[in-house]
């Protein structure tokens, strides 16, 4: 296990606190004169979803999180809205609570590859990339002008998030989309 310093700590770093793995969100290098440098970092709980403000100082040492990352396939969900997952490597397959892995969970389509974290071989999360593309399974019809406003509708996507869309958008279509706000982005060529 590393160790980190508190100049160590940038957005993104997992860190380990009293046993619990956290995600750095933010980080703030404050200089205190002569008390020396204090680094005010928000983190993220990774088995809970909290977030907490953490000040270190220079001397503090840091643990870094034991937290390792398996390449897995969404097979399918299953009756209860759990997602069953398969190591690409191992065949292993995962059945994972869909409350385990949090909003990003719903953007994630059947047969996709991800990753999945894993923190003393409990699964803790998921990794999917910042955009994604899914198929509109659900909207109204697009009128030909349509291109001419800016204006939205709903629409719901293969794995049944809804998302706002331009009018033009038809049910087939393939759009990106942000996974972390749920905006679209575009129309897939």
């Amino acid at each position: 296990m590393a160790v980190y310093g508190h100049t160590d700590l940038k957005v993104g770093t997992l860190i380990e606190l009293d046993g619990v793995p956290y995600r750095v969100t933010d980080y703030a290098h404050k200089a205190m004169g002569r008390g020396g440098a204090v680094v005010q970092v928000k983190i993220k709980n990774l088995l809970n979803g909290g977030v907490v403000e953490k000040s270190f100082r220079s001397s503090d040492k840091i643990a870094s999180a034991d937290v390792t990352r398996a390449h897995m396939q969404l097979l399918y969900r299953d009756s209860d809205g759990n997602l069953v997952f398969m190591n690409n490597e191992t065949y292993d397959q995962e059945t994972v609570p869909v409350e385990v892995l949090g909003e990003q969970a719903k953007y994630v389509a059947d047969s996709t590859t991800v990753q999945l974290l894993f923190f003393n071989g409990r699964v803790i999360g998921l990794e999917v990339p910042n955009a994604v593309f899914l198929a509109v399974t659900e909207t109204e019809p697009g009128v030909k002008g349509d291109t001419a406003t800016a204006a939205l509708k709903p629409a719901t996507l293969e794995t049944g998030v809804q998302v706002m869309v331009p009018l033009f958008i038809n049910e087939g279509d393939r759009i990106k989309v942000n996974t972390l706000s749920g905006d679209y982005l575009e129309r897939a060529k």
